[in-house]
């Protein structure tokens, strides 16, 4: 029972992953900034209609009340393209320096631990 429970996750997980990497292949996400925001703008004029569908269906099909979901808010896509680059170049930076601050802080400790033992 539980070998067949796990087995039915493993591939419940694996076709989901699957089915994403696939999703961004073939909407070409990780190709020009363009196609990207073409993908989310048909993403923002699908997803809350579909999600208003299913939410009614499961009403219907359980009885159970479900509370209108506020508005999604919007985004700009320019400054968000903007600061996403910053962001993503500010980690890069700071990964690209962390052994070389690493390696000096240490030393700088084992210096001080050095000077207060004596």
């Amino acid at each position: 029972m539980v070998a067949g429970v796990w087995s039915l996750m493993r591939f419940l997980i694996k076709g989901s992953v699957g089915g994403a990497v696939y999703l961004v292949y073939d909407q070409e996400l990780l190709g020009p900034s363009d196609k990207s925001e073409a993908a989310l703008r048909k993403a923002e004029e699908v997803v809350p209609p579909a999600m208003y569908q299913f939410s009614q269906y499961v009403c219907q099909q359980t009885g159970l009340e479900m509370p209108q979901l506020p508005a999604p808010p919007k985004i700009n896509f320019p400054n968000f393209r903007d600061s996403w680059n910053s962001d993503i170049i500010s980690v890069m930076a700071a990964l690209s320096v962390a052994p070389t601050k690493a390696r000096e802080y240490s030393k700088e400790g084992w210096e001080y631990m050095k000077e207060h033992t004596k």
